[in-house]
């Protein structure tokens, strides 16, 4: 997974799989997924990021399966 934050629109773009997009589908005004030709998300883009996805803090944490 490859997140990138484009500073100069306020945009983060989330790379899940390197597969091709068969369609964009707009979830919200600013929120956009692309899915492959199974309905798999290939990517995610959030517009007004730091607003709307509060990208202002990123973390990852992997959990175990144990984990609740």
């Amino acid at each position: 997974m490859k997140v990138k934050y484009f500073s100069d629109t306020d945009t983060a773009h989330m790379e899940f799989t390197d597969k091709n997009v068969y369609e964009t589908k707009e979830i919200s005004e600013n929120i956009y997924i692309d899915i492959d030709e199974k309905g798999n998300i290939v990517n995610m883009t959030v517009e007004h990021a730091k607003a709307n996805a509060g990208l202002w803090e990123f973390s990852y944490q992997e959990m175990s399966h144990q984990a609740v």
